[in-house]
C-alpha cells in the first residue's frame, strides 16, 4: 500500500496526511484519541504501524512527523484493556511486543513533535522517534511504578541512555515528570519551541531533511542507531564503509559538483 492510498483510509485512532510541495514530501501522523489523551491501545498501535510502513515504502516521502494533540502526545498505555491480563495472557499474546515497535523498522527519519503529556508508553514512543522537538508545554514521565509495574516498551533502557542513569532512576523510581526545559538540558529532546510554533518547527525540520539526499539521510539514521547500541570501534568501521559506498551514488556526484560550481544541488535520491 502506498502512502497516497494510506491517506484515503479512514482510521479510528490516527489522522494521516501528506504535507509539502516539493518532489519529496512529509508524512504527518497524528494520534487521535482525544477523550483518552491518546492512550496507546492495540488498535491505535496497529493503525500507527500501518501508516508508518506505508510512508516508509513511498519514494515520494522523505521524512515522517509523529505528533499528538495540544494536551497530550500520549498519556500512556491503555490501562483499562491492559489491567485484566495475567502473566500467561500477556506473554502469549505478545503484549506490547507484537505492535509497539513497528516504528523501529522505519528507515526514513521520524521526528516526534511533542506537546502536553508524554507519559509511560507515550514517553517510550517519543524516544523511539529519531529526535524530539518539544513544545514548551511538554511533560515527560514514566509513572508505571504507581501502577505496581515497570515500563515495558524500553523506558528503563532508552531513558538512561538519553538523560543519564541518575535522572532516569529519579524519574522511574519517584514517577516525577520532567518539563520541556529540563528535558532539553538533559538531552531527551533536541529543541524546545513555543507551543503555537511546534508543528511549523517540526514540519520545517522535515522539509529541510526532504531536501537532502534520501540515501544519505537513511544511512545517517542507521549509523547513529548503531552508535547508540554498539561499540565505538564497530560503529566507526561501518561508518567508514558507508562513507566510501556513497562515492558510488549519483547524489554524491551532484552534491560535490554543485559545491564546486557554487550552485544549489538537485538531489535525485539515488
Amino acid at each position: 500500500m502506498t502512502s497516497q492510498s494510506i491517506t484515503d483510509v479512514t482510521f479510528e485512532n490516527i489522522l494521516v496526511e501528506i504535507v509539502g510541495s516539493g518532489d519529496r514530501k512529509t508524512g504527518l501522523i497524528r494520534l487521535n484519541r482525544p477523550k483518552q489523551l491518546n492512550a496507546l491501545s492495540d488498535p491505535l498501535m496497529d493503525e500507527l504501524g500501518r501508516a508508518l510502513l506505508a510512508f516508509d515504502a513511498d519514494d515520494g516521502i522523505g521524512c515522517i512527523v509523529l505528533t499528538g494533540s495540544e494536551r497530550a502526545f500520549a498519556a500512556g498505555a491503555d490501562i483499562p484493556t491492559m489491567a485484566p491480563h495475567t502473566f500467561m495472557s500477556a506473554f502469549k499474546s505478545g503484549l506490547i511486543s507484537k505492535n509497539w515497535e513497528t516504528i523501529l523498522q522505519v528507515r526514513k527519519p521520524v521526528i516526534g513533535a511533542v506537546a502536553g503529556f508524554a507519559l509511560g508508553g507515550g514517553c517510550e514512543l517519543a524516544m523511539m522517534c529519531d529526535f524530539i522537538i518539544a513544545a514548551d508545554t511538554a511533560r515527560f514521565g514514566q509513572p508505571e511504578i504507581k501502577l505496581g509495574i515497570i515500563p515495558g516498551a524500553g523506558g528503563t533502557q532508552r531513558l538512561p541512555r538519553a538523560v543519564s542513569k541518575s535522572k532516569a532512576m529519579d524519574m522511574l523510581l519517584t514517577a516525577r515528570m520532567m518539563d520541556a526545559a529540563e528535558a532539553e538540558r538533559a538531552g531527551l529532546v533536541s529543541r524546545v519551541v513555543p507551543a503555537d510554533q511546534l508543528m511549523s518547527e517540526a514540519l520545517a525540520a522535515a522539509e529541510t531533511i526532504n531536501g537532502f539526499s534520501g540515501p544519505s539521510t537513511m544511512l545517517i539514521k542507521e549509523l547513529v542507531n548503531l552508535a547508540y547500541q554498539g561499540p565505538l570501534t564497530d560503529g566507526v568501521a561501518v561508518e567508514r564503509r558507508y562513507f566510501h559506498a556513497l562515492f558510488g551514488s549519483d547524489d554524491q556526484r551532484e552534491g560535490m559538483d554543485a559545491f564546486l560550481a557554487k550552485r544549489a544541488p538537485s538531489f535525485k535520491h539515488r
